[in-house]
């Protein structure tokens, strides 16, 4: 994943179309054109640091993060805040310390090819996540994991499971 942080801003892919992730028991794909609808229908889509909504970094809204479906996939470009956390997120980008990146949604419309595979066709896009660990899809990763901190793992599933 091309990951960089520039200035006071962080760009790259949040989703790659094609890429396939083991979700439980089942691997998962996302189709092009999955994010489409949801880009042109949601105002607000917020910017987060593992699925936390205590960790906010940008939004859609204010026009702090930027997102755009081209051939690759979901790219977003966000301009991180003079926080300590937007602070500790850009040196561990610039130190390519940080996992990668996931999002929050819904589905909107899926497809099984097989009974153990799902392909994403339509989503409704609650959230991207700069992950510090183990993002869900692979191929958004770029480097080693740093400490999480904020919400436990069963309290971000939970959430997780809610946006779903």
């Amino acid at each position: 994943m091309d990951f960089r942080a520039a200035g006071r801003k962080l760009e790259g892919y949040a989703a790659v179309f094609g890429a396939s992730a083991r979700i439980g028991g089942f691997s998962e794909s996302i189709r092009s054109g999955a994010f489409a609808s949801t880009l042109q229908n949601n105002p607000d889509i917020l910017a987060l640091v593992d699925h936390d909504p205590t960790r906010l970094l940008a939004r859609t809204a204010s026009g702090t993060l930027k997102l755009a479906e081209d051939t690759r996939g979901l790219h977003f470009e966000l301009a991180i805040p003079d926080t300590q956390l937007g602070r500790d997120v850009l040196a561990l980008a610039e130190r390519r310390d940080l996992g990668g990146m996931s999002f929050g949604f819904r589905v909107q419309n899926d497809a099984w090819p097989a009974s153990d595979q799902r392909e994403l066709l339509a989503v409704n896009l609650v959230e991207i996540s700069v992950v510090q660990a183990f993002p869900a899809y692979a191929d958004t990763s770029i480097s080693a994991r740093s400490q999480q901190v904020g919400m436990t793992a069963a309290q971000r599933l939970r959430f997780l499971e809610t946006i779903r």
